[in-house]
C-alpha cells in the first residue's frame, strides 16, 4: 500500500509543477510590453540643418574726427540715407584758415627767395666765364640755390599739410549708407579719434555662422563637383521665427577651425534692397541638403552609450536585442544612418527605457508617414 501512496503523491508533484510552469509562461506572454515599432526604409528626403548667425552690414565704418575742434554743423540726421561723398559734419576752420594762409605766404617767400638765388647764380656764371671772379664764387652760388629750393620744398610740404588739416573740417561720408546715432551735438568740442556716427552700407548683409568638420568636408566637395546649389540657395530665419524674403549664398570661409569648438566660421550674402535687415540683428542659416534612399530613423529611438549609438532591434520571436550603428549626420529630432542598419530592421521607436536586451514586446507598427520627425524635410 505505502509504495502506491508514493507513487500517487509523486504523480500529483509533477502534475502540480507543470500547472505551474504552464500557467508561469501564460502569465508571461500576457505581460508582454505593449510598444511602439518601426520598419526602417530608405528615402529620398531633404534635410535641413540650422546654423546660428551673426548679422553684419557689408560695410560699417565708424565716423571719427581726425582733429580736435568744435562741431559748427551736423548735416545729417540720425538714420538718414547717404550718399558717397556727402558732407555730414563740419568743424570749425577759423584757426585752420589761418594756418593755410600762413604757409601759403611762407610758400611765396620761399619762392620768390629761390628765384632770386637763380638769377644769382645766373649773373655770377657770366662773370665766371670772362674770368672776372673764380669759379668758387659759383660754385657758392650753386649752393645758396639748392639751399633756397630746399626750403621751397619744406613751405610746400608746410602748405601741404595744412591744406589738409583744413579738409579734415569737413567730415564726408566714405561711401553710400544709412547713418546710425549721432552722439555730439553742435557746438561740442572733439578730440582727435572722437566717435562721431557710425555709417553701414545696407545694401548686402553677410550672415557669419559656423559648421562642424564634417560640414565642411561636404561643402568642399561640392565646390569641387562644382555641385553648389545645397550653398547657392539657403534661407536665413529671423528672430522672431519668420523667414526672410530673400535667399543668399556662401561666398567665404575663415582659414582655420576654431581650436576650442572643432568649427569653421562661413559667410553667407544676403540681398537687403529694401534696407530691412540691420547690423548687429539675429536669426539662424538653414542649410539643406538632398539626400537619395537615406535610412532615417528617429532621435528618440538611439541610446549614447560611450560615444557610441544602440537601437533596440526587433527579432522574428518579438524579443529585442541592442545593435549599434553609425550616424551619418545628426539632426534636432532624427539621425541619417551612414552603416549597421538596414531596410529590414525594425526597431523600437518609442519606450526604450522600459525595456532591456531579451525583453518580449507586443509590437505596435507605426507608419513611418505619419512620423513628423521623418517627414519634416519633404
Amino acid at each position: 500500500m505505502r509504495p502506491f501512496l508514493a507513487s500517487l503523491t509523486a504523480s500529483f508533484f509533477f502534475f502540480q509543477l507543470a500547472c505551474n510552469v504552464s500557467g508561469k509562461t501564460e502569465d508571461e506572454h500576457s505581460k508582454a510590453v505593449h510598444i511602439p515599432v518601426l520598419k526602417i526604409e530608405a528615402r529620398d528626403t531633404v534635410i535641413e540643418q540650422e546654423y546660428v548667425a551673426d548679422i553684419q552690414a557689408a560695410k560699417n565704418v565708424e565716423i571719427r574726427s581726425r582733429i580736435q575742434g568744435f562741431i559748427k554743423e551736423i548735416l545729417v540726421d540720425e538714420g538718414q540715407e547717404v550718399t558717397k561723398g556727402q558732407p555730414l559734419f563740419i568743424l570749425n576752420d577759423e584757426e585752420l584758415q589761418a594756418d593755410v594762409s600762413k604757409a601759403k605766404a611762407v610758400l611765396n617767400n620761399a619762392t620768390a627767395e629761390a628765384k632770386g638765388a637763380e638769377l644769382e647764380m645766373k649773373r655770377i656764371k657770366v662773370l665766371v666765364d670772362k674770368n672776372v671772379i673764380s669759379s668758387s664764387e659759383y660754385e657758392l652760388a650753386q649752393s645758396r640755390l639748392k639751399s633756397a629750393e630746399a626750403r621751397v620744398d619744406e613751405a610746400k610740404s608746410s602748405y601741404t599739410n595744412a591744406q589738409i588739416q583744413l579738409s579734415y573740417t569737413r567730415i564726408l561720408s566714405p561711401f553710400s549708407g544709412i547713418i546710425d546715432r549721432i552722439p555730439m551735438k553742435r557746438g561740442s568740442l572733439v578730440d582727435e579719434g572722437t566717435l562721431l556716427t557710425t555709417i553701414s552700407d545696407l545694401a548686402t548683409i553677410y550672415a557669419y555662422f559656423s559648421v562642424s568638420e564634417n560640414e565642411y568636408l561636404r561643402f568642399s566637395r561640392s565646390k569641387k563637383e562644382k555641385n553648389t546649389t545645397d550653398y547657392d540657395n539657403i534661407k536665413l530665419i529671423l528672430s522672431d521665427g519668420t523667414a526672410y524674403q530673400h535667399n543668399g549664398r556662401v561666398e567665404a570661409m575663415e582659414s582655420e577651425f576654431d581650436s576650442h569648438t572643432g568649427s569653421i566660421a562661413f559667410r553667407a550674402t544676403f540681398p537687403n534692397p529694401e534696407k530691412f535687415l540691420k547690423h548687429g540683428a539675429s536669426g539662424k542659416i538653414i542649410l539643406s541638403a538632398a539626400v537619395e534612399d537615406a535610412l532615417i530613423i528617429p532621435q528618440k529611438a538611439v541610446m549614447e552609450i560611450q560615444d557610441k549609438s544602440f537601437v533596440y532591434i526587433v527579432n522574428k520571436d518579438n524579443t529585442v536585442r541592442m545593435k549599434s550603428f553609425s550616424p551619418k549626420t545628426r539632426m534636432d529630432e532624427f539621425i541619417v544612418v551612414q552603416s549597421g542598419l538596414t531596410e529590414h530592421d525594425t526597431i523600437v521607436y518609442e519606450g526604450i527605457q522600459s525595456i532591456k536586451e531579451g525583453t518580449r514586446i507586443t509590437p505596435q507598427y507605426l507608419d513611418a508617414d505619419q512620423l513628423p520627425a521623418l517627414n519634416s524635410g519633404k
